[in-house]
């Protein structure tokens, strides 16, 4: 893993330093009040629960969960495909089929981490859900049970 990452978040200007970057780790980065994450020039955009739930509901959107399954076994996205984070390789996530890849976990802060990583290996996905599953609940949206 090595050196260290720097993290710049692009307004207000706030710097945070990561000596050991653990894309396993819920807490490795995230996004803060809306604002697009950087990281060695790849960026992190947030979408509201509102506009990703639209987004799928017109076939644009893609989303992928990044929970761990004991997670998703409790409550899921409804329409959502799950590439736990703990295991996560951008290759398996399926062909999105024209669609954009809007990650998503429990709070954002996860989602954020596999958008990185996945754009670390070459995908276009730069897009999450701020504010998670919590967020998604907090907009009224429907979730199902049982993954």
């Amino acid at each position: 893993m090595g050196g260290l990452r720097r993290l710049i978040f692009p307004a207000p200007k706030a710097t945070l330093a990561l000596s050991e970057w653990d894309p396993r780790s819920r807490d490795a980065i995230g996004s803060r009040g809306g604002l697009s994450v950087a990281d060695q020039g790849h960026q992190v955009h947030d979408l509201t629960p509102e506009e990703v739930s639209k987004g799928m509901a017109e076939g644009r959107y893609l989303l992928v969960d990044v929970r761990e399954p004991n997670e998703v076994a409790v409550e899921a996205y409804p329409g959502g495909i799950v590439v736990p984070l703990s295991t996560f390789d951008a290759k398996d996530i399926p062909d999105p089929q024209g669609k954009e890849v809007v990650f998503a976990c429990r709070s954002g802060k996860r989602s954020v981490t596999s958008s990185l990583a996945a754009q670390s290996a070459g995908f276009t996905y730069d897009k999450h859900l701020a504010g998670g599953i919590i967020g998604w609940k907090a907009a009224g949206l429907p979730t199902k049970s049982g993954g």
